[in-house]
């Protein structure tokens, strides 16, 4: 394993990278074929997909999780001074959504939780060249991670501007006339990143990018979430 500590922006909010995590990607990424096909995502989702969730009764998908919860163990330890942390969920997740599909919502960045102790494990599984994922600050409001004290000025403020945004614009890239990118971690097969869920962030999708929701052909992920303690 090659860790890497990052910070980004103002805040200098720490992203944990970490290559060669498991020296077994393409065995967990079959896990993900046993599975398939995965069942769409409800409408309330961001995530622009198809998702499995994993649980206790998938067998090797499940083992998987839990060594990988215990190999990131110690980095989200020492990245977020955290004693110990529980899981929440787990999926594996193909992105599937042409960018002229996207809600407007799904054409920003966003967040997963206002917790500051919620973080999220990203681990790379197959993945197509110039892909990954990036971090964002929204700019009229200077805000970088979601909290309970900002959240009410973030949305009000995020949903004005998604109003503006034409509908051809797919994917964010790089930065907006209402985000800029603040950091970016480029997808390789095998790389875990790790970062607070309250942090703004989008996956970085080329327009050419193949959106199959096979997991043979898709851009492959396993989403993990966990709450520190």
């Amino acid at each position: 394993m090659k860790p890497e500590l990052r910070r980004v922006g103002s805040s200098q909010s720490p992203v944990v990278v970490i290559d060669d995590f498991s020296g077994e990607a393409e065995r967990a990424a079959s896990f993900a074929d046993a599975l398939a096909p995965f069942p769409p995502i409800g409408p309330d989702s961001y995530y622009p997909g198809v998702r499995r969730i994993i649980d206790h009764p998938d067998g090797d998908a499940n083992g998987y999780v839990e060594s990988l919860c215990e190999r990131a163990a110690q980095f989200i330890a020492g990245a977020f001074d955290v004693d110990g942390f529980d899981l929440l969920e787990a999926s594996f997740s193909i992105v599937t959504a042409q960018p002229s599909e996207l809600r407007s919502a799904q054409r920003a960045p966003h967040f997963d939780s206002t917790d500051q102790k919620y973080y999220a494990l990203l681990h790379y599984l197959r993945v197509p060249v110039g892909t990954g994922t990036a971090f964002y600050k929204q700019l009229s409001t200077g805000i970088e991670r979601v909290t309970d004290d900002n959240i009410g000025r973030f949305v009000t403020t995020a949903e004005k501007e998604a109003a503006l945004l034409p509908a051809s614009s797919g994917y964010i890239h790089g930065s907006n006339d209402f985000f800029e990118q603040i950091g970016a971690v480029e997808a390789v097969p095998d790389r875990l990143v790790i970062y607070q869920g309250s942090l703004l962030h989008s996956g970085i999708i080329p327009p050419g990018m193949n959106f199959s929701t096979d997991p043979r052909e898709g851009r492959l992920t396993a989403n993990i979430f966990v709450r520190g303690h």
